[in-house]
């Protein structure tokens, strides 16, 4: 196998601003294909990068070209987190995409963490794309990840439950009212609320491209979660080819220190290599 480059570089948004990326692989003419990496939402990004590095580093080693973007708002990206918008995010991930297509690249497949699944098959959707899909540790439904990440502002207050509960029903009121709120020092525009509410980890009846989700665990050898479970019997239904795994790991994306998964970095290769050898 050739040796492996990384190179970042910035990717300029025809709204204005610039998307900070990171391409790591073969080059483009020894490539196997490209994997395009959709990060997670708020501070899962920052306890995640560990992680995804190693896993771009680990799918380099075996042929595959990764681009890692940093979305409107976040990371090394143009534009404070309250710039961010759902469909904003949405455009960066086709500005992503094209820049794979431009390269030559005829096989891309999307690989989401948490709530960048639910981008990534957003993005599908409305982009009329068919894809490869990997999601890490999948979020099912956009309104109660984001109603969980509400509560940190009444977690962080150490406040009891009808407070808590206070907090949350002010909070929406000011989305409602069209003002920006702030929780664990992220503030949050309306137009990013809504989009992510309204998200939901779905794909279109007879999806023709192979959809893989990996689940992790601490106690190791255990099912996947009911709701994966359930979504994967009725996209099985509906005709799409998906499975669902469940790995030995700590939930690096949450953890106080930085945490890694050797099994998850192994379970993401064999899965990328047998999307693509699927289609």
């Amino acid at each position: 196998m050739p040796p492996t480059q990384r190179e970042a570089f910035f990717l300029s948004r025809p709204g204005g601003g610039q998307c900070f990326c990171i391409v790591t692989g073969p080059g483009a003419s020894q490539s196997r294909g490209a994997v395009l990496y959709v990060h997670p939402f708020a501070e899962e990004l920052n306890k995640s990068r560990r992680m995804a590095a190693l896993a771009a580093a680990a799918l380099a080693q075996k042929g595959w070209t990764v681009l890692q973007i940093d979305l409107l708002g976040c990371g090394d990206s143009s534009g404070d987190f309250e710039d961010a918008a759902w469909d904003a995010w949405l455009a960066d991930i086709g500005l992503a995409y094209g820049w794979l297509e431009a390269q030559g690249f005829l096989s891309v497949a999307l690989w989401g963490l948490r709530a960048g699944g639910l981008l990534a098959s957003d993005w599908l959707s409305k982009a009329g794309k068919t894809c490869p899909v990997l999601v890490w540790q999948p979020v099912v439904n956009g309104k109660q990840h984001l109603q969980q990440f509400l509560r940190l502002k009444g977690v962080s207050g150490m406040l009891d439950e009808h407070d808590a509960k206070a907090v949350m029903v002010a909070m929406r009121a000011e989305i409602e009212r069209g003002s920006v709120v702030e929780v664990a020092g992220y503030r949050l525009a309306p137009s990013l609320v809504t989009g992510l509410e309204a998200a939901r980890l779905d794909f279109p009846d007879g999806y023709a491209a192979p959809v893989r989700f990996l689940e992790l665990n601490p106690a190791g050898d255990a099912p996947c979660s009911p709701a994966i479970l359930t979504l994967v019997q009725r996209l099985t239904a509906r005709g799409a080819d998906v499975r669902a795994s469940c790995v030995t790991g700590p939930s690096f994306w949450q953890a106080q220190e930085i945490e890694v998964s050797e099994g998850l970095l192994g379970s993401t290769s064999r899965a990328v290599d047998e999307m693509h050898g699927s289609r």
